[in-house]
């Protein structure tokens, strides 16, 4: 009988993310984190591997508000939406010269192309090198664990250091950069999880962000939704960003209507 290969795929399981200091918490991160870890460290015999995603930015992103500033040179307040017409406006405008302002300003027009998003102005968050950045501790451990058994490695999958554009997803980048393959379709984790896995558990934050992102890029990106049949989502290792829980509702319909599943992680491998 063939053993089934069971992958688990966290969404930054970050610091700023997951702890109550963390500069762009999600509020109740911190015991879903405590609840993943928990089941990593039941389960992690069973799992085949563990791929983590991990947020990576600079201070200088077109995210956050040191990217842009008003008409008397300030900059955003953290959860600003810039808009095509807010710049048209000159309610917001690059602060960088040259052919980085040209090119901001592109890059807003293009976001709304797409149809998913506006800019949204973050708090600078999970800072290359920073405590941000960091695997939150309660993970970090069950990961270990897991790298204990001979032959075994956690797979770290890092995104968003190009400051160009957003890059919720780690498949691939909001708006992808021709020149920069880390903001293309991530070819060879899809070709992971479509083949040579047989069940894929998901976990990690935020569910309304860059859960729903990645989960839906993977899932276009199978191009048959076949494939989403074995993908679980952990309702209980996860939470919305405050203000987006809609978001988050409507991408766990969208993908259980298409044939995803969801269970409490306490229910999964007894």
């Amino acid at each position: 009988m063939a053993i089934t290969k069971i992958d688990l795929l966290i969404i930054d399981p970050q610091n700023d993310f997951t702890e109550p200091k963390g500069s762009l918490f999600v509020p109740n991160a911190d015991k879903d984190m405590a609840t993943l870890a928990k089941f990593i460290k039941r389960v992690h015999p069973k799992l085949n591997d563990i791929h983590v995603t991990l947020d990576s930015h600079h201070l200088s992103d077109v995210a956050h508000p040191l990217w842009w500033k008003d008409k008397n040179g300030n900059p955003p307040a953290p959860f600003t939406l810039i808009s095509s017409k807010d710049i048209d406006a000159g309610v917001w405008t690059p602060a960088i010269p040259g052919k980085t302002y040209h090119r901001s300003i592109q890059y807003v027009k293009d976001l709304e192309k797409n149809g998913k998003f506006v800019l949204v102005i973050w708090p600078a968050h999970c800072l290359i090198g920073s405590w941000g950045n960091n695997v939150c501790n309660s993970i970090s451990e069950a990961l270990s664990e897991f790298e204990k058994i001979p032959g075994q490695m956690v797979d770290y999958v890092t995104k968003g250091s190009n400051p160009y554009t957003e890059h919720y997803s780690v498949f691939r980048a909001e708006v992808p950069d021709p020149k920069d393959p880390s903001t293309q379709l991530n070819t060879n984790l899809v070709d992971i999880l479509q083949n040579k896995t047989d069940m894929i558990y998901i976990g990690g934050e935020a569910l309304s962000h860059c859960v729903a992102s990645s989960i839906r890029d993977l899932a276009n990106a199978f191009g048959d939704d076949k494939y989403l049949g074995k993908m679980t989502l952990l309702t209980d290792c996860m939470s919305n960003v405050p203000g987006f829980e809609k978001q988050g509702e409507d991408f766990v319909q969208e993908m259980t209507s298409r044939g995803m599943k969801t269970a409490l992680s306490t229910e999964l491998l007894k």
